[in-house]
């Protein structure tokens, strides 16, 4: 066919026109193509073989009450139950702590996220002695547990800070092919990682402040590009971090802030070379110029010793729990054989829903073993019609953060979980932690029942108990007498019978750890503070011996052996697979 002179050909079928979400309707499928641009064959009459996405959809259409709405949000901190909280603060010229955030000069931009944005009434005990002194420019190691506010204890001067000193300079123009953060946040795990890196988004909501977030387990080049854009807090797992740097992508001779989340967990994991190359060895500046803040729920002496390398005249801080260790979740110790498990977790379960006593919204994590554990018991639940779904160390990133976020989002209410999710994940609405399988030790049930009761909430958690679990009868049963709560008489049976399993504790007071400088004679502080007592004193706060919820101390394994220490990435040695 021919066209005369400046004729168009009428336009040939091809691929359908582009359109943006908003203008699609309900009924006509996506339209958007795969990677790769080639549609896949069949595309818009094959049915959608995701029950997750068909699930997650249905839940989207979900329209809630205000009441239900306000529920599902994660700023309903019961800030009266952190009143009474001990604090125990060791150091020379010690900054006053705050009781409002009004009296923090954070930036207006910065005080409005916190006060609009993220709904915070008032500072965390953690917040209150914490963010003075970090605006001071002091070195700092925080002790507090799960749940305190120890991300925003950080975060909230650091971005003030880096405020500070962008203003003064020059915006980023153009790609930069190295990137050159100005602080830097370390994580032990992924989810943690993205944990914070959301948190710090939220808080750095049009304040110019660039933040960004490398770690293992995702495709790199994403986050190369995400670099190449500019970062001012770079948010890491140490491992990624490391690479990124051996490539020359990322160069840490600007950093002014560091912090380190969960320190003692990567102190204390097989970490500590992968630190202290990042620290000492690499292009970082020294001590004295830059800030170091350490914060964890636990700090035992010897983890004291060797963070104290990376600090420099630093002030210890070290918040006690809310009330005894776990007065506010109720916890349930039943004595259950393995053969009867599952048929006694599908018991309660329909309890639960039937009396719908936790809450419409209440979500449910189950604590298992081993791996395969969490995929049979997973499958199981969907099975007798649970929505469900795992998340352990053999799964892929993807996979692990769409489990979370089906987790997180209601779609499906139960999450299966080994250890990977017992530390740090701030999970909201988490009303009933099930130990399925008992842990070996007692700092990892800690762990684990410290997911729910978060933020000074209420909470339950239900423990599977029988003979094989007798090692930790004994720090259970003395754990629910700390709480003020009964525990069973056979259970006080088995602890009598093994009486060595107190070897498990660790510590000596209510507190995650107190500062190994001061030795053993009850001094902290300056004038100020002079000694304990003025936070009620040793007395009314020793005796104990968790440090919160999050006094955690694993036994050594091989990689692969356990989901918690090892084979996150598939095997490699010792600890690796963490990040």
């Amino acid at each position: 066919m021919s066209y005369s002179y400046g004729q168009k050909p009428p336009r040939q079928p091809g691929r359908p026109t582009y359109l943006p979400p908003y203008q699609r309707p309900t009924h006509i499928p996506d339209q958007t193509s795969s990677r790769i641009g080639v549609r896949q064959h069949n595309y818009h009459h094959r049915t959608n073989p995701n029950q997750y996405d068909t699930v997650l959809q249905n839940f989207n259409q979900m329209k809630l009450t205000e009441h239900e709405q306000q529920e599902t949000t994660n700023t309903g901190i019961n800030f009266d139950a952190y009143e009474d909280i001990p604090v125990e603060i060791t150091g020379s010229d010690v900054p006053k702590p705050v009781n409002t955030f009004s009296e923090i000069d954070l930036g207006h931009v910065l005080n409005d996220n916190i006060k609009n944005r993220c709904k915070y009434v008032k500072p965390t005990p953690i917040q209150r002695h914490a963010i003075p002194v970090a605006l001071a420019g002091r070195d700092l190691m925080a002790c507090a547990q799960t749940g305190s506010g120890k991300t925003a204890a950080f975060c909230f001067p650091i971005i003030s800070g880096v405020m500070k000193t962008t203003s003064s300079l020059p915006s980023y123009g153009r790609r930069e092919t190295v990137a050159f953060p100005l602080a830097l946040v370390l994580s032990p795990t992924r989810e943690l990682c993205c944990q914070i890196f959301e948190e710090a988004k939220k808080f750095c909501f049009q304040t110019g402040v660039k933040v960004a977030v490398v770690y293992g387990g995702a495709p790199v080049y994403p986050q190369l590009r995400n670099l190449e854009r500019g970062v001012d807090i770079l948010v890491a797992t140490p491992g990624r971090l490391t690479d990124m740097i051996e490539r020359s992508k990322v160069s840490l001779a600007k950093i002014k802030y560091l912090a380190l989340d969960e320190a003692d967990r990567m102190l204390d994991m097989g970490f500590e070379p992968q630190i202290r190359k990042i620290v000492e060895r690499l292009d970082m500046p020294p001590c004295g110029r830059r800030q170091t803040m350490l914060f964890s729920a636990t700090f035992p002496t010897e983890i004291q010793r060797m963070a104290s390398d990376f600090l420099k005249n630093y002030i210890f801080l070290s918040v006690g729990r809310v009330g005894s260790s776990t007065d506010l979740i109720l916890q349930k110790i039943v004595f259950v054989e393995d053969s009867e498990k599952r048929d006694y977790l599908r018991n309660l379960l329909h309890d639960q829903k039937a009396k719908g006593n936790l809450g419409k919204n209440a979500l449910t994590l189950i604590f298992v073993e081993t791996k395969r554990s969490a995929d049979s018991l997973e499958n199981w639940l969907c099975r007798m019609g649970f929505p469900a779904t795992a998340i352990h160390g053999d799964k892929v990133q993807f996979e692990r953060e769409r489990a979370l976020r089906s987790f997180k989002n209601g779609a499906t209410p139960i999450l299966v979980a080994t250890d990977v999710a017992s530390r740090g994940l701030d999970i909201p609405r988490v009303a009933h932690v099930i130990n399925f399988d008992l842990p070996r030790d007692i700092d990892s049930y800690v762990h684990r029942i410290g997911r729910t009761g978060r933020a000074g909430k209420s909470g339950l958690a239900t423990a599977f108990f029988n003979a094989k679990n007798s090692i930790v009868a004994k720090p259970i049963s003395e754990l629910m007498k700390e709480a003020h709560q009964d525990a069973p008489g056979w259970l006080d049976q088995y602890a009598e019978s093994h009486s060595s399993s107190s070897d498990y504790r660790r510590g000596s007071s209510k507190f995650g750890g107190r500062d190994f400088r001061s030795g053993n004679d009850g001094s902290y502080g300056n004038e100020d503070y002079g000694t304990t007592a003025a936070y009620g004193g040793n007395a009314d706060y020793g005796g104990t011996s968790y440090g919160g919820y999050d006094d955690y101390a694993p036994p050594i394994v091989a990689a692969g052996v356990s989901d918690s220490y090892g084979g996150f990435g598939g095997g490699g040695g010792g600890y690796s697979g963490w990040d």
